[in-house]
Parts: C-alpha cells; structure tokens; sequence
C-alpha cells in the first residue's frame, strides 16, 4: 500500500484528530517499526508497525473504489450459474475480494460502471432517494416526435409505477443509403435506475433502442478511459461523487419547462394509455 503521513493514519484509525494526532508526534509518543517518528514522516499503514504510548495502532482496511467502462458481453454480477462471463472477470483476480457492482448494465450495454466494497458508497450512488445523475447515449430506430420525447421526460407507467421525470436532449439523426426511418441520438440522464428502463421507455413510443451506452456517472465521464479498461477513482473523484449524491434531490433536472399533469376531478391523474 501506498504510504501515508503518520498523522492522517492516526487520525483514520480513531487515535486522534490530525492536529492532535501531530502533537503525538511532535511529543516523541509515537514510533513506528520501533523507532520514534517524526512530523512529517510517511509508513504504511498495513505493513509498518504505528504504535502510541507503546500500544500498536490497528490498521483500517482501506475500500476500493473501481471505475469500469464495461464493454458489451459482460452480465453486471459476481457470477452467472451459466458460465457466461461477469464484469467481475475484467477484474485482476488479487482485487476482486469483497467487490460488488453498484447499479446495473444490461448485458449489451456499454459504459461507466463503479465497483466498490464501500455498502454506503454503493448505496449513495445507486438509491434513487440521494439522485446521483446518470447520463447515457442513447440510440434509437427512427425519429420520435417532440410530443413523444416530452411524454417521456414527464414520467411514464412502467410495471405499475410511474418513472421519474427525466432529461432527454436530442444530439443527432441519420440516414442510412437504402434504408427507411433512420435513426435518432439522444442523452438521456436520469437519477433513478429501473432495469432495461431506457429501453422499455422508447420502446413503448415506438422506437427501439438499437445502441445504449452510459457516458457519465455524476461528475465521471467515459472519455476518461476506454472501453475494457479499469481504474482506481480518485479521492477527488470519491469527493465529488458523494457530493453529488449528497447536493442532489428527489427532482432532477428536465430540459424543457413541462406543465402541470392534468387531473381528473377527484384530483387523481388519469389512466396511462398503452402503446
């Protein structure tokens, strides 16, 4: 492990706060490998032995905080009963202890995807109550119209419950030679995280998703790294993050102004209409 001032090892341990922690220090009361320390020194806190008043501070097992730009062909699990390969395998064996996926991509989506063994972490980042953003490059079959789109940033019936509002901001179309309809290119961010949500959602306007790829998780961008490749976030990046979960609200961010839903006239929304 990388290795560290003795006072910020100290003060994660629980000995003291930093500043009390470099008094430790400065009072000659802390050694470390049996020799007295001195501010400003460095040890490892899992292999060097940090003691106080003669007494061996205990290490705190650090997390591990994995940013993933998942390729399509991996299930986001740590293990399939059918063999088929796990975002997990893309993992060096030696770091994959105790880590766990937080949220999901279908298995042919690409994109962004933390790993972490941080259960509140994971649970900031993943629990649509704290609304850390999503964003994903969605592509679709044809052109839906604007009244389409705004039906789906308001918020639709999914499996007996309405989706959140949502941002939907189109980026593109194209026409292929020979071919009817074409497609469209949208990013779509949302703050809760359903399974297949984005699909079903265009699907049920009548325009399937035929390429979906998540391009940002809160403040971390997939031109960060390319896709198959792993790393280690950041603490600024781990800062950002939980500042992100924390500044945000049950309401995200719509890309247009959307009125009022009509009601009926016991004030209850009406019936959502299949399609």
């Amino acid at each position: 492990m990388t290795a560290e001032r003795i006072q910020k090892i100290l003060a994660r341990a629980g000995v003291a706060a930093r500043r009390k922690a470099e008094e430790l220090i400065r009072e000659g009361r802390v050694t470390v490998n049996g020799r007295v320390a001195t501010l400003g020194e460095k040890a490892d806190p899992q292999g060097d032995s940090i003691k106080v008043d003669g007494k061996r501070v205990q290490p705190v097992r650090e997390h591990r905080y994995l940013l993933l730009n998942k390729p399509k062909g991996y299930l986001t699990a740590v293990s399939d009963a059918d063999g088929r390969p796990t975002v997990l395998d893309l993992v060096p064996p030696p770091m994959r202890r105790a880590l766990v996926p937080v949220g999901r991509l279908d298995y042919n989506t690409e994109g962004l995807l933390i790993l972490t063994d941080d259960g509140e972490f994971a649970n900031l980042l993943s629990h649509p109550r704290y609304g850390c953003h999503k964003t994903y490059e969605v592509k679709v079959r044809g052109t839906p119209e604007e009244s389409q789109l705004e039906r789906l940033r308001r918020g639709i019936v999914l499996d007996g419950h309405r989706t959140a509002p949502c941002r939907i901001d189109a980026q593109r179309t194209t026409v292929v030679r020979g071919e009817e309809g074409g497609n469209a290119w949208f990013h779509v961010e949302l703050a809760e995280g359903r399974t297949r949500q984005i699909r079903e959602m265009f699907f049920r306007i009548g325009h399937p998703v035929q390429k979906l790829r998540r391009i940002a998780i809160g403040p971390l961008r997939d031109d960060q790294i390319p896709v198959g490749s792993l790393r280690d976030l950041s603490e600024r990046e781990i800062l950002a993050l939980r500042r992100a979960g924390a500044r945000a609200t049950a309401k995200p961010p719509r890309s247009t102004p959307v009125r009022p839903a009509p009601r009926t006239r016991d004030g209850q929304p009406p019936a959502e209409r299949e399609w």
